[in-house]
């Protein structure tokens, strides 16, 4: 970054109070740039700015979604006539956006203020949940009749075009029912006769469309599949109410990213930035989670009690332990990354647990054997060259530790891929089958077939 963008702060601080330096100041900056720049300094100093800025840029910088977890904050700084007319030049998804995060007594008293079009818009956009096509949506599209000809269509882009929040493509309406019949893209409209009907335009297929209330992933994959850079939000009547574009599936699917990679570590999903959240509301989010985690490997400790005895008998089964059941977790961590993942993408479905189950039972076996054999050889060597002393009956510690390693990876690798399918049966996010969980469940197990298979081996030697 230039140094230039890194000052970028300090200056908009220092120049806040004289609006006319400020603008000089802001000349040729991209609004990225200074969003950036808001996000760094104090919610005070940000509203003052905001306050001040030219209202276009301003509106630019509100827009833009690095500021997205900062604009509750801010706007708290800044006179409600100012952040009212912010609001209504925003594009509608954004604007849906901020009134989510609104407090209840903020929400009523901006919404009365804002224009009738801008609250026909929130009213539609609220009524859906944040994660599906239509929470996501804007309703800033362009649409026109299919017996409109190229001429008429390309003077209303003139004359609407600016007020949109994209018009990469035309959706074309039937003329009598308003229903989605075609979609046009402004390419094939630049270079169609004038006085082509825009139903004749380019080639009649189905037009591509999602109903309201599907995921946000799947739009995502209905954008990535067929390269669109938006899709429209078709409603059961076959009426266009909002486009979902590319960029708002991009901030969608980070958000999400981010949840999931948080419940990963073991934790419930900050719903603000990690700078933002206060000490007692990360130590909620994080304690439930470490509670039950620690609960769960109490487990291990009476597993560990139950086989006191043989730990007595042969004290050198100890020190494998953790080589035992890290073992199992890291495969156990390993697999549920892996199924986690496929089933976010829909590599996989639910149906399809038992060809994973087939897949899985050989690759832990082998897995396992690959470990096992590292694990007897590392035994050998170490008494060989007299690194460590096991005992007269080396040879059976190394082949109990061998053994183990094959059965506690086998169970780990299948547990693991197992989890996932059934949080999500269970109506779960597979995502909160985190490793750290994963791990928890295979030491118990893994503790319990090592000593079985030390019993076993063992038994008239050293136990």
């Amino acid at each position: 970054m230039s140094n230039t963008v890194q000052q970028i702060p300090e200056l908009l601080y220092l120049l806040h109070k004289d609006p006319s330096e400020l603008a000089a100041a802001l000349s040729g900056m991209r609004a990225a740039d200074v969003a950036d720049a808001l996000r760094q300094l104090p919610p005070d100093a940000s509203g003052k700015l905001m306050a001040v800025l030219p209202f276009d840029l301003a509106v630019e910088v509100f827009d833009e979604p690095e500021l997205a977890e900062y604009r509750c904050d801010i706007i708290a700084h800044m006179p409600d006539g100012t952040i009212s007319a912010l609001i209504d030049a925003m594009s509608s998804d954004r604007q849906a956006d901020l009134f989510r995060e609104l407090s209840h007594e903020a929400r009523p008293r901006l919404l009365k203020q804002l224009d009738p079009v801008t609250q026909e818009s929130l009213a539609l956009l609220l009524k859906f949940p944040a994660d599906t096509a239509a929470g996501i949506m804007t309703t800033e599209f362009v649409s026109m009749p299919a017996t409109w000809t190229v001429a008429q269509a390309l003077q209303n882009i003139r004359d609407v075009g600016r007020a949109k929040e994209t018009v990469y493509a035309i959706y074309v309406l039937d003329p009598a029912s308003q229903k989605l019949v075609h979609v046009v893209s402004l390419r094939q409209l630049m270079f169609a006769e004038q006085t082509t009907q825009l139903g004749d335009v380019g080639e009649r297929r189905v037009p591509l469309s999602v109903a309201p209330r599907t995921d946000r992933e799947d739009v995502a994959r209905v954008i990535s599949k067929y390269n669109l850079l938006a899709v429209p939000v078709v409603d059961d009547g076959g009426h266009v109410i909002g486009i979902v574009t590319v960029d708002d599936v991009i901030d969608a699917l980070v958000r999400e990213q981010t949840e999931d990679a948080q419940k990963f570590g073991g934790m419930e999903a900050l719903d603000i930035p990690y700078t933002q959240i206060g000490f007692w509301g990360m130590i909620g989010k994080r304690a439930g989670w470490l509670t039950a985690l620690f609960l769960g490997e109490m487990l291990t400790a009476t597993a560990m009690g139950k086989f006191e005895g043989e730990i007595e008998k042969a004290v050198v089964l100890a020190l494998f332990v953790p080589l035992i059941i890290s073992s199992g977790g890291n495969s156990g961590s390993q697999a549920t990354s892996l199924i986690i993942r496929a089933l976010a993408l829909r590599e996989l479905t639910l149906k399809d647990w038992w060809r994973v189950a087939l897949r899985e039972l050989p690759t832990g076996l082998t897995l396992g054997v690959v470990l096992g054999s590292v694990g007897v050889i590392r035994i050998l060597i170490w008494q060989s060259f007299g690194w460590y002393d096991y005992g007269v009956n080396f040879r059976l510690v190394a082949l109990t530790v061998g053994c183990a390693l094959v059965g506690v990876v086998t169970f780990g690798s299948m547990a693991g891929s197992m989890l996932p399918f059934l949080l999500k049966r269970l109506g779960f996010d597979p995502a909160s089958a985190s490793a750290p969980f994963v791990a928890t469940l295979v030491d118990v197990t893994g503790l319990i077939i090592y000593f079985e298979v030390a019993t076993a081996i063992l038994r008239g030697s050293l136990l």
